[in-house]
């Protein structure tokens, strides 16, 4: 199922990391959702575990949110 989005270039990967640092919501909620969505992608891209891949991205955007929200947009 995702095998063509493995073929694609790392600068899919790229674009996707760097959207979710650039995007973090302003609940918690938003934050956590964000985050999951960029790291099922990133899963998705490097062939690993969607669910892992979406439970971490959540955790650590709102991780980083948290503790840096000057740095949010």
């Amino acid at each position: 199922m995702f095998r063509p989005i493995r073929k694609q270039p790392r600068v899919v990967f790229a674009i996707v990391a760097l959207s979710t640092l650039a995007a973090c919501g302003d609940t918690v909620v938003e934050q956590a959702a964000i985050g999951g969505v960029g790291g099922l992608g990133t899963s998705a891209v490097l062939g690993g575990n969607l669910a892992a891949g979406a439970v971490v991205g959540a955790a650590g955007n709102v991780a980083y949110c948290q503790a840096f929200p000057d740095r949010c947009n």
